[in-house]
């Protein structure tokens, strides 16, 4: 296991902040700030995310989220989001990508209210993602999705509950995009009792003690 230092980018206020840090068009931001206002409607009837981030979503939720797309491969085609929930990181992701490339983004996420969400967001922004609506680890879920280029989650699960999740997913090339707290080595430590996988930590841009957990080739020992 690696780690790299790192050093947050300056808080993400708005939408031109955005910009600055990602380098996007006027049309992703323009899609980024419907997402927001969607986001606060649904709040209002699901609890879609903790309260008091909402007044910093574009740190806290989108520019968290769009950093994984710098540790994603190059001609990565596939990307599949586990437990999306409110879209983070999963749809921000296909947000930011929709324009660079032709990585098809799947969300899955077993909460029907908040797969709905993810629905309407997709087709308000007029993404091209798809939503499953089930549970990850069954069986079904596997053979719809198949096997793919990236797999990513955030505050899903500890490692040693997300790696044998995302298992399934992974051909010899997959990259796991996991982001993580100060606890990011423990949780790497406690998964290696019971698979091998080779991993770097990754300095996230949003969270001074944050990590982003990358993970290749996981096999149950």
């Amino acid at each position: 296991m690696t780690e790299a230092p790192g050093h947050p980018m300056p808080r993400i206020k708005g939408p031109d902040d955005f910009a600055r840090a990602f380098n996007v068009s006027r049309g992703t931001l323009d899609r980024l700030e419907t997402y927001a206002r969607l986001l606060v409607q649904w709040q209002a009837k699901i609890n879609l995310v903790a309260p008091g981030t909402l007044a910093e979503v574009w740190h806290r939720h989108f520019a968290d989220s769009a950093q994984l797309a710098a540790f994603a491969p190059a001609d990565a085609k596939t990307w599949l989001d586990l437990g999306s929930g409110a879209g983070f990181p999963g749809l921000v992701v296909a947000t930011v990508l929709a324009e660079k490339t032709s990585c098809r983004v799947t969300l899955c996420e077993s909460d029907t209210r908040k797969a709905a969400f993810l629905a309407d967001v997709k087709r308000k922004l007029g993404l091209a993602v798809d939503i499953i609506p089930s549970r990850i680890e069954i069986d079904s879920t596997h053979s719809s999705v198949g096997l793919v280029d990236v797999v990513s989650a955030r505050a899903l699960a500890p490692l040693q509950r997300l790696i044998p999740l995302s298992a399934p997913f992974f051909h010899a090339r997959t990259v796991g995009l996991f982001p993580k707290g100060r606890e990011a080595e423990r949780e790497i430590e406690e998964a290696g009792s019971g698979w091998q996988f080779e991993s770097e930590l990754k300095p996230s841009l949003t969270d001074r003690e944050g990590r982003i957990a990358v993970i290749r080739n996981p096999v149950a020992k």
